[in-house]
């Protein structure tokens, strides 16, 4: 009964994405999604800091959020396994020390800025 329910689930799993590399919090990530206006499909960039991941099988979450104009903070949730990104391009790793960042939500200018991780 198990292996059967096991099969069955890992049929109906969507594919993995193979445009996202491996994501860590603190990650300054550039993410570029279709996006659909009436009959054209057209690529968006959304960059900022990831402050969160999910990890639940299936519904494997990552957060960004970005600081947009007047200093307002605009976070979007994607899904690893949507075929709607296009790629994930990591361009530097924060060095942080815990796995949720909600403390950047308060943060605003320089106090928001993460140290760069050199490995």
């Amino acid at each position: 009964m198990g292996r059967i329910m096991t099969d069955l689930i890992k049929s109906i799993e969507a594919p993995l994405n193979t445009n996202i590399p491996e994501l860590m919090p603190g990650d300054s990530v550039s993410v570029h999604v279709k996006i659909v206006e009436g009959d054209r499909e057209r690529i968006q960039e959304f960059k900022g800091t990831i402050i969160a991941l999910s990890n639940k099988s299936n519904q494997e979450t990552f957060t960004v959020r970005r600081i947009a104009s007047n200093g307002i903070g605009v976070e979007r949730t994607f899904l690893r396994r949507s075929p709607r990104i296009d790629k994930v391009v990591v361009e530097r790793h924060g060095k942080v020390r815990r796995a949720k960042l909600f403390y950047l939500r308060e943060k605003t200018g320089k106090k928001a800025r993460l140290k760069e991780k050199f490995s």
